[in-house]
């Protein structure tokens, strides 16, 4: 197998990237810190995996509709390409939003099965794209499955990253019913804990349309403020920041 470092290194000769992050110092090379909570006080972060998906408008109109925004972990070859001129689309729309978009790995694959060329080749390839797409470089990753080992975490170190989990799950992913998610939301917020950090899919039409507008409601009227994952963190959502690119042939899945 091609190492990683090679393919990195020629994938950023063509696309004019950096196979590591800019800022890749001792420091950020340190095995990556895992974030399962946030921090600043009141705070929720609405979190939501595996798209570009058809539902995203609809989610973030809804979050903005009441003045909340949401953090979305792409994948680059899930359950769509994320170089299809829809998900660029969409990608472009909700970062223009001022929604945090960040990476859930290329193909949502168990990264603790793979080795580690395999892993950081997961983890280039949505930096990459979301580098060209919105010309942003993301500082947090969420494992799929939230599955993780000391190499995932050295790699996403290497990388900048930090990994993130949660502590509140709607159940949208393990099949559970509409009625039960909006359960699941009432019953975290009556307990109040000072801060909550939410996994939901966007790819479920149940989440965008049936659980999200009365979980937003549920959440706000308990005084809850409703952020992004970096704001709920007190930290920068982006490693660099720069200019989208436009299109070309390079840009496939």
């Amino acid at each position: 197998m091609i190492s990683w470092i090679v393919l990195s290194l020629g994938l950023a000769l063509i696309a004019g990237a950096s196979p590591t992050p800019a800022n890749a110092t001792l420091e950020t090379r340190a095995r990556a810190q895992v974030y399962s909570k946030c921090t600043v006080p009141n705070t929720v972060a609405l979190t939501f995996d595996d798209g570009p998906y058809d539902y995203i408008y609809d989610i973030s109109g809804k979050l903005l509709e009441k003045g909340a925004k949401g953090t979305f972990f792409f994948n680059g070859n899930n359950y769509q390409c994320i170089y299809s001129d829809a998900n660029i689309a969409r990608i472009q729309y909700v970062y223009g939003a001022g929604h945090q978009v960040a990476s859930h790995t290329w193909a949502h694959k168990h990264l603790t099965q793979l080795s580690w060329d395999q892993v950081h080749d997961e983890m280039y390839r949505v930096e990459l794209a979301l580098q060209r797409i919105v010309g942003v470089t993301p500082a947090f990753m969420r494992p799929p499955y939230g599955e993780y080992n000391d190499m995932v975490l050295d790699a996403s170190g290497v990388r900048g990253q930090g990994v993130v989990i949660w502590d509140f799950d709607s159940g949208d992913s393990a099949g559970v019913s509409a009625a039960d998610s909006r359960q699941r939301y009432n019953d975290v917020a009556n307990t109040h804990p000072s801060t909550i950090l939410a996994l939901n899919h966007e790819t479920y039409y149940s989440t965008a349309f049936q659980v999200l507008t009365n979980a937003i409601d549920t959440l706000q009227a308990k005084g809850y403020r409703l952020v992004t994952l970096a704001e709920c963190l007190g930290k920068p959502a982006y490693q660099n920041v720069g200019q989208r690119q436009q299109k070309d042939a390079s840009w496939t899945c």
